[in-house]
This record gives C-alpha cells, structure tokens and sequence, in this order.
C-alpha cells in the first residue's frame, strides 16, 4: 500500500537512513569488537547490549528503507493555495480555541508536532477544504466542529 509522504518526510528518512548505516552501525561494531576482546562471551553484559542494538538498528534500517520503496513523494501545489493539501499549514478555530496543523503522511505524523496524517480523520475531513469551511469530523472523541481560518 502506497503512503504519502512530504519533501520534509523524505529528507528526515534518507538522513536518519544515511546516519544508522555509516554512523551508528560503525559504533556497534565497534562495541562488538570491544567486547570480544573481553574473552568470554557467554557472560559478556557488553558484548549481550551490542547485539541487542545491533539487531534494533539492522530493524530500523529495513523499516526506513521499506518506507522510502513504498512512499510517494507528494509536492505542495503552489497554484492551489487556497486548498488544504499535504504540506499545508491548517489555522482551525474549534470550542473557542485556535490551533495550527500541518498535513503530512502517515509516517510523518507527530501529534506533539501538530503534524497530522492525510489518513487521520482530521487530515481527511480537512482535505481539499479551504479558507472560510465548516468542517465537521468524527474523532474517537465524538464529532468536533471545525472552521478554517487560514490556509497556508
């Protein structure tokens, strides 16, 4: 199944990609070798933690280079501004309060960010929306009435 991802995205992946390959898989082995020359493996906490790392970092690695082969890369359309899309900046009011997301793929998002998912409910119901729109969504909270204020 194809996911959507940002430039932002894509950058972040291939970086974070780029570094546990060269640089963090250099410093297990290296703490791999150390450990070996410790002698005895068996009882050998050091030597235990590297290959645990190791074996989390080679998982890592597959899931950021599976995420890159299946993702496509989607670019913000400057010519419909006015539309949410992904990579927009969302201004919302809802119960008296404002509040400023962004639309990003699944992989992208971070709530803590404000960075919500095109395949959330919210990245969804504010789609294709634009400035002005009422927008009402079912959360698993129950249904939040949404106005956009501003598409960025």
């Amino acid at each position: 199944m194809t996911k959507f991802i940002t430039e932002e995205g894509l950058k972040k992946i291939k970086e974070e990609l780029e570094n546990r390959k060269v640089t963090i898989r250099q410093r297990i082995a290296d703490s791999i070798k150390e450990a070996k020359e410790q002698g005895d493996l068996s009882e050998n906490a050091e030597y235990s933690e590297a290959k645990r790392q190791q074996a989390e970092n080679e998982a890592r690695i597959a899931e950021l280079e599976f995420m890159l082969k299946e993702s496509t890369v989607v670019s913000y359309d400057a010519k419909t501004t006015d539309l949410v899309q992904m990579g927009s900046r969302v201004r919302v009011k809802f119960n008296g309060s404002e509040m400023e997301f962004q639309i990003v793929g699944s992989n992208e998002a971070n709530p803590g960010e404000l960075k919500i998912s095109n395949e959330s409910p919210m990245g969804k119901g504010f789609m294709g929306k634009k400035k002005g729109d009422a927008v009402e969504i079912e959360t698993p909270g129950g249904k939040m009435a949404y106005k956009i204020l501003d598409v960025k």
